[in-house]
């Protein structure tokens, strides 16, 4: 079958292969089937593994959904009765963390940080001293709207002095970035299949601490469907999700995790950062400035400001480059003008190297100076 590749320089979903895209062409099954049931047994091992769990301290949990589904999940059932969470609010998606404890009217403490640096471990601590009700601590471990990595360990480290669980979004970054969940303090870390396992979106996934979920299913019960003690139990007494599961969208992570394995983690790390590294490259021949210090970032998102050019125009600089195969993101710093380039997905350096032969004509058809300009 000849598939058209196109390149996805945006968060998500990524380029995947032709060999993921054709494993959801399956035979129908049932997804009660105990065949199928061995299958998500064994990719929820595989999700363990990879972020280097022992499997009798770590289960991980599969839903149908995207990203988001997983932070709504960690929040509303990780929290125990008279307790506070604590959101570690530096970027887009720790804001949308704090959205979720306001819907659900959870207490949170909404400790609001530079969005263009790392926690301040200082801040957090200090935080932590004047709340310790607080039984949870959010943390987004690579803010991609800015491409800012947080540091993870250390806030694990300071959660579990005072007393509180860390819960980490590594949507982006798991199965990209190595990480060791136990090494790394995390007691919960999510993700979904779009993402650094380079499958398709409608499957997403928390990996956590078995007693922590046990001890859960005393907490209150803030939602049907997306209650995390609800879905392992379901898990560990039948092998099947509650409710019915995207079963094409599984048979494409299992190939998915079977290609992970096969390029394996300290490869595909190199692989994503040799992306990286042609995408800075690439925005520095151009002129074009980065919004976030290189040490600050996580290595796998880089937003560009947008030049202070009269005929800078993101959406038909966008449109010129999605006809020939490349997509191009929107940025999310605050109320500054960027974009976003990734490296997530089954691309690599050549990749980029053609996107920016691509991106230059772009903006010589717009009449955007080269070298870009800014005002200051």
């Amino acid at each position: 079958m000849d598939i058209k590749r196109n390149i996805l320089l945006n968060p998500g979903p990524a380029t995947t292969t032709d060999t993921v895209k054709l494993a959801q062409v399956a035979p129908d099954i049932c997804p009660r089937e105990k065949e199928f049931a061995g299958l998500m047994a064994g990719l929820r091992e595989d999700l363990v593994k990879v972020v280097h769990g022992g499997l009798e301290r770590y289960a991980a949990v599969l839903f149908c959904g995207s990203g988001t589904l997983c932070m709504d999940v960690c929040l509303n059932s990780l929290l125990p009765e008279g307790k506070k969470a604590l959101i570690v609010h530096n970027g887009a998606y720790s804001a949308r963390a704090a959205d979720i404890c306001r819907s659900y009217g959870l207490p949170h403490v909404d400790l609001k940080l530079p969005y263009d640096r790392p926690a301040d471990l200082a801040a957090v601590e200090e935080a932590l001293r004047a709340n310790r009700d607080a039984a949870l601590v959010y943390v987004t471990h690579n803010e991609t709207g800015t491409g800012l990595l947080n540091p993870i360990r250390e806030l694990g480290a300071l959660a579990h002095r005072y007393g509180a669980v860390l819960v980490a979004d590594t949507t982006s970054t798991y199965a990209m970035r190595p990480i060791d969940i136990e090494a790394d303090n995390i007691d919960f870390c999510m993700a979904s299949a779009q993402k650094g396992l380079m499958a398709m979106t409608g499957l997403s996934f928390v990996i956590g601490r078995r007693d922590i979920i046990e001890a859960s299913e005393d907490y209150p019960r803030r939602s049907y469907y997306c209650n995390l003690f609800r879905q392992y139990d379901c898990f560990e007494r039948t092998g099947e999700m509650e409710f019915t599961p995207p079963v094409q969208t599984v048979y494409a992570a299992i190939q998915a995790m079977k290609e992970y394995w096969a390029e394996g983690e300290q490869a595909k790390w190199a692989r994503h950062t040799r992306t990286m590294e042609a995408i800075h490259t690439g925005l520095a021949e151009l002129g074009f400035q980065e919004a976030i210090r290189r040490e600050w970032q996580a290595g796998l998102v880089a937003a560009a400001r947008c030049p202070d050019d009269p005929n800078w125009s993101f959406e038909r600089v966008h449109d010129y480059c999605y006809a020939r195969g490349f997509t191009i993101y929107p940025g999310k710093v605050g109320t500054a003008g960027t974009f976003r380039l990734c490296a997530l997905g089954a691309i690599d350096a050549p990749d980029i190297r053609a996107f920016f032969q691509v991106f230059r004509a772009a903006l010589d058809a717009c009449g955007v100076a080269v070298p870009a300009r800014y005002n200051g």
